[in-house]
C-alpha cells in the first residue's frame, strides 16, 4: 500500500539516521537531527500518535537505517497449511516474526514454529523474499523484508496457547481463516501453495 507521505516521513529519518552515525561537523549533526524531528513530527502528525512515541518506536535507533526482515515458516500437511492464531488480534497467520542476532533465516523459521505452534520442521528451501510495502498490507513505520521459508513437518504436537498466539490449526487453500494481515495476505498464501507443490523450484521476489 502506496502512502506517499509515510515514504517521505520514512526517507527522512532514515537519511538523519545515517547522517548522524556518520556527519562529523557538528552543525550537520544539528541538521541531521533536526531532519529527524521532522520525520518524528510527520509520523505523530498523520497518525495521531504522541511524539514521544513515535520517537520512542520509529527514530530511537542508531547506526545505518536497514529494512527489518521478518520471516515466516511455510508448512504444508496433507496439503494444509499450517497456520497459528496471533494473540494481539485473534487473526491467523504463519509462523514466524522478526530475525534474530545470530540466527540464521532457518534457524528463525524453526524457533518460531515451536515457539507459537509447537511442531518440529525440517527447512526445505526459500520460496519468496517479498518486499512489504508492496503487497496489500496495511501501512507500517518501517520498511520490511519477508522471507518465506518452506518446511517439512517433523514432530512436536499443536500447542492450546503460546506466549503470541492462542491456537493453532492447518488449513487447505479454500478454507483459509480471517488473516492477520499485518503479517500475511491472502494472496500471498495461494502463491505459497503453488511455490511448495511446484515441481520446478522457484523463488517469487518482491
Amino acid at each position: 500500500m502506496n502512502i506517499p507521505w509515510l515514504d517521505w516521513a520514512k526517507q527522512i529519518q532514515a537519511i538523519s539516521q545515517a547522517g548522524l552515525e556518520y556527519g562529523e561537523n557538528g552543525y550537520d549533526l544539528e541538521r541531521y537531527e533536526a531532519l529527524r524531528s521532522i520525520s518524528v513530527e510527520m509520523m505523530s502528525y498523520f497518525t495521531d500518535t504522541p511524539i514521544d512515541k513515535v520517537r520512542e518506536l520509529f527514530a530511537s535507533e542508531t547506526g545505518y537505517a536497514t529494512p527489518k526482515v521478518d520471516i515466516r515458516a511455510v508448512v504444508l500437511h496433507e496439503d494444509k497449511m499450517l497456520l497459528v492464531k496471533e494473540r494481539a488480534d485473534g487473526a491467523w497467520s504463519l509462523p514466524g516474526g522478526w530475525a534474530d542476532i545470530g540466527l540464521t533465516p532457518s534457524e528463525v523459521a524453526v524457533k518460531e514454529t515451536k515457539e507459537e505452534a509447537g511442531y518440529d520442521v525440517q527447512p526445505l528451501r526459500l520460496l519468496a523474499v517479498l518486499d512489504k510495502k508492496r503487497h496489500a498490507h496495511p501501512p507500517s513505520p518501517n520498511h520490511v523484508y519477508k522471507i518465506f521459508i518452506l518446511c517439512e513437518l517433523v514432530g512436536g504436537e499443536a500447542l492450546d496457547a503460546g506466549l503470541e498466539t492462542t491456537g493453532v490449526g492447518f488449513f487447505g487453500e479454500s478454507e483459509l481463516p480471517p488473516l492477520s494481515v499485518e503479517r500475511n495476505t491472502a494472496g500471498q498464501l495461494r502463491r505459497m501453495f503453488e511455490l511448495a507443490r511446484s515441481t520446478a523450484p522457484q523463488v517469487l521476489l518482491d
